[in-house]
């Protein structure tokens, strides 16, 4: 059971890690570059990235470490993040299939623990509480707060964001959907309380200025998968009924099907036994 009495099931994502990396924005190559001057990172330790996903924060900040491990309760992302890593020609990444609350799991220690628009979705405290003690030495933990799958100071060539809202929630009903349950209020806050009751110190922020990305009609789509609140799973069988009638507003709203929006800047809260 999740803050606010959601439960987690397997279901959370499922169909979407094909979508994930097609739809949301990349972790910008400055976010490693913050990170190593932040931290100084010299390409030895270790990284563990809770609820890595399909590798996405993973894979960027790999080459910092001797060894990186990508942790996720789900399989299809994993099996995604793997794929990339191998496209990619990065061999030092061990992808590990299990719920953020079953740490430590003998995975021993780690110079860096992330939390990538993952936090939000497990038993915090618990976690929190178990990372606390696979730090090493003059370790820290990271949270990112990073909005990928849509821009801000949306207009006329930003996707049209409040139009796709209202058709998923034509489609699937006016609460937001999570995998087998519902969040009418949304996913919970109050991080800061959580890590200083779990013991460490902080946090230090540093941030990393948005960027202008530009999508074409595909990837806005993607981005509309990749949300556990819409992912495809929970269409059932008028997943393709949705999806044509998402392409068709895409359509209208830019023939073109080129779409172009500025993204949040990238805040990182650094937190140290």
């Amino acid at each position: 059971m999740i803050d606010g009495g959601w439960s987690w099931d397997p279901s959370l994502y499922s169909g979407s890690a094909a979508y994930y990396a097609r739809g949301r924005a990349a972790y910008p190559d400055a976010l490693a570059e913050a990170f190593t001057a932040e931290l100084g990172l010299d390409g030895t330790g270790r990284l563990l990235d809770v609820g890595c996903g399909p590798g996405s924060l993973t894979l960027l900040l790999a080459g910092k470490f001797d060894e990186t491990v990508g942790l996720d309760a789900d399989p299809d992302m994993l099996a995604e993040a793997a794929r990339r890593a191998a496209d990619a020609k990065i061999g030092t990444c061990r992808w590990v299939h299990r719920r953020a609350e079953e740490l430590p799991a003998d995975l021993g220690e780690f110079r860096l623990v992330t939390f990538a628009q993952s936090f939000h979705w497990l038993d915090r405290p618990a976690v929190a509480t178990a990372v606390h003690g696979m730090l090493a030495a003059g370790g820290a933990c990271a949270h990112v707060h990073a909005t990928t799958h849509q821009g801000v100071d949306p207009d006329d060539r930003a996707p049209p964001h409040d139009a796709i809202t209202d058709l998923v929630r034509r489609y699937l009903g006016p609460v937001r959907r999570a995998g087998q349950g519902v969040l009418p209020d949304g996913t919970a806050a109050g991080e800061t309380e959580i890590y200083r009751a779990a013991g460490f110190r902080g946090p230090r922020r540093f941030e990393v200025p948005g960027r202008v990305v530009t999508k074409d009609t595909d990837a806005v789509v993607a981005a509309v998968f990749s949300l556990s609140s819409a992912a495809p799973h929970l269409f059932g069988d008028r997943r393709e009924a949705f999806e044509a009638e998402l392409r068709q507003l895409l359509h209208e709203a830019n023939p073109a099907g080129v779409f172009t929006e500025r993204l949040q800047e990238i805040a990182v809260d650094l937190w140290w036994p």
